[in-house]
């Protein structure tokens, strides 16, 4: 036989459409042809094949004239994940190996010049999209660990070339990866670390239990950054469904770790992060901070120092909780259904209000330095607070906050109650869910009314403060808002409005 069909996978963000590998020899002037637009690490694969195979004990038919073609010819092919799958066409097409085996199989994997398999990136992206496709999937083992991830996925792992021909000429078996168990809970950091602040660490507690986003502000040294790494230690345990998407998504870029499954992704960019590498960009389309920090906590240091046009692109993903990353040739859809946590400082110098009045900046570069942050993403941050300076008493004293496993429960009983009454969190509601879920009695009305006209909140900023008070009466475990939790809620929006 001089032509073989080999199926595999490629990514098309978090996509894996299917790739059919055409391997066929022809008698003429010995060459090796490869075509279905192959990037450059595509292309190089003939190198690779070439001594993989020699190092393997396999006859290379460098006589012959070799056309490999990847269809469909107008999909983009990246990366050597396509290695193995050429590899195994051509010692098909040459009789070395049963065509007919092929058939039941996917295969992705980048060889080794000695005829090792490499991992790849986005096995388990591509196990999610090719679980339907009735077939068995061939990774390296490396790669296979992940992939087995999916329910239902078949995924058998190799080291070797010659371990996957041996399996297809029924010599050694390779066994089907089982993913492993579960092992010990993520070890987060702490919340009773954090000496004092107990108002920030009830705003902390309001954002985990509804899904909200914080802005912290305060002096140099005050706890904002503790406070932030803390919030993935006190949201609820990640469902079987959020998992999978964050592994994902991560395994896009081979940020993905087995031991690290079901533990809340945290992202935490330099102020001096462009726009691409918050929400994504590149040829092929690569997912950016957004993304990876779906399910997770996205944390923005010295929000005021990052570029503003960088800030700006996160508007959408606030909102929609996706990001679609357009180019002239190629789109990808990336999830980016993350939680924003941010900390600036009041002013330039940071010690604006402290009590040693160290502050010198003027009213004008307070006023510009605030100004670096547009108002309409000012406005799609829930909870806004202060973070002051402690009292030498509390910087003193021994650590006597509460613990995260204790703040853990009470946020997950919040949040139970939200996906019995609603199927989602509170920072999700939208339209039509807010009134519906969120009702107002007359004297929470009345106050809401006062607070709106005296603040000069926007329409966004006033279902905000309801999504907000929902999850503070679910923290409480009453269904009624009443008017201590709208007043609270409202306490939350008095910086952004000021």
């Amino acid at each position: 036989m001089t032509l073989a069909v080999v199926k595999s996978r490629a990514l098309a963000g978090m996509q894996a459409p299917e790739v059919v590998v055409e391997a066929h020899l022809a008698n003429g002037l010995p060459s090796f042809t490869l075509v279905g637009l192959p990037d450059v690490e595509v292309k190089e694969a003939r190198d690779r094949v070439r001594a993989a195979l020699q190092q393997s004990g396999f006859e290379y038919p460098g006589t012959r004239r070799i056309t490999v073609n990847l269809a469909p010819a107008d999909l983009p092919k990246e990366s050597g994940r396509f290695d193995l799958p050429i590899a195994l066409g051509l010692l098909a097409a040459s009789g070395q190996i049963p065509a007919q085996a092929l058939e039941r199989y996917e295969f992705a994997g980048e060889l080794a010049l000695t005829g090792e398999l490499r991992p790849i990136r986005g096995a388990l992206a591509m196990m999610l999209t090719a679980r339907d496709s009735g077939r068995a999937f061939i990774l390296p083992s490396a790669s296979a660990a992940e992939a087995a991830r999916v329910a239902g996925a078949e995924v058998y792992g190799a080291g070797r070339l010659t371990a996957v021909c041996a399996h297809l000429l029924g010599r050694e078996a390779l066994a089907r990866v089982i993913p492993a168990a579960s092992g010990m809970p993520p070890d987060y950091p702490d919340l009773a670390d954090v000496k004092g602040q107990q108002a920030a660490r009830r705003a902390l507690e309001v954002a985990a239990a509804g899904g909200h986003s914080l802005l912290m502000s305060g002096p140099p040294g005050t706890g904002k950054s503790m406070l932030a790494t803390r919030l993935p230690g006190i949201l609820p345990p990640m469902t079987e469904a959020e998992a999978l998407e964050s592994a994902a998504v991560l395994s896009l870029n081979g940020g993905f770790r087995t031991e690290a499954w079901g533990q809340r992704p945290y992202r935490s960019p330099h102020h001096s992060a462009s726009g691409v590498a918050l929400v994504g960009g590149g040829n092929p389309p690569q997912p950016g901070e957004v993304s990876q920090a779906t399910h997770g906590v996205l944390f923005l240091d010295e929000l005021p120092e990052f570029d503003r046009k960088a800030l700006e692109v996160l508007r959408e993903p606030l909102e929609s909780g996706h990001i679609t990353i357009s180019r002239a040739a190629r789109q990808a859809d990336f999830p980016a259904r993350f939680q924003l946590v941010a900390a600036m400082n009041p002013c330039p110098c940071g010690w604006l209000g402290h009590p040693a009045g160290k502050c010198r900046c003027t009213p004008e570069q307070v006023a510009r330095y605030r100004g670096r942050l547009s108002g309409p993403l000012l406005d799609r941050i829930d909870l806004h607070i202060e973070v002051p300076a402690l009292p030498e008493d509390e910087i003193t004293a021994a650590n006597s906050g509460e613990a995260s496993v204790s703040v853990r429960a009470r946020v997950a009983l919040a949040r139970e109650r939200q996906l019995a009454r609603q199927g989602k969190s509170n920072a999700l509601l939208a339209g039509r869910e807010v009134e519906r879920h969120c009702p107002l009695n007359e004297p929470s009305l009345a106050f809401l009314k006062q607070a709106i006209a005296r603040l000069n909140l926007s329409a966004r900023a006033y279902h905000r403060i309801l999504r907000v008070a929902r999850s503070i009466a679910d923290l409480a475990g009453v269904d009624a808002i009443a008017v201590a939790q709208v007043a609270e809620a409202v306490q939350y929006r008095r910086l952004a409005a000021g």
